[in-house]
């Protein structure tokens, strides 16, 4: 019994103590602009998580699509028409930018 709570108690602190590894983020902002009820506003990603498909929020629940991406994180971030990271995508290096014809829905960054 001693040993079990021993064992219990070593495992505990070693769960304790163990390096807190922070998500991998791209560092920088992605900019966006999308249709509001006014007119067109601008949406932004700061310090993106990478390899995660991330919708476009203020789209998610709309058929609109965000356009004049631009890029300036320090990764390179893959462009989506459809939603969850579906359909036909374009790449945009750090840094990049592209005109109101590119249009998105959801975004991965590398």
């Amino acid at each position: 019994m001693i040993a079990r709570t021993a064992t219990t108690a070593l495992a505990a602190l070693t769960l304790t103590l163990a390096p807190c590894f922070p998500a991998v983020a791209a560092t920088g902002t992605f900019a966006y602009s999308f249709p509001a009820p006014y007119g067109t506003d601008t949406g932004h990603l700061h310090n993106p998580r990478s390899g995660a498909c991330i919708d476009i929020p203020e789209i998610r629940y709309s058929d609109d699509s965000a356009h004049t991406p631009r890029n300036d994180t320090d990764s390179t971030v893959t462009l989506f028409m459809g939603p969850d990271c579906s359909g036909p995508y374009y790449s945009l290096r750090p840094g990049g930018r592209a005109s109101d014809r590119l249009f998105l829905r959801s975004v991965v960054f590398s």
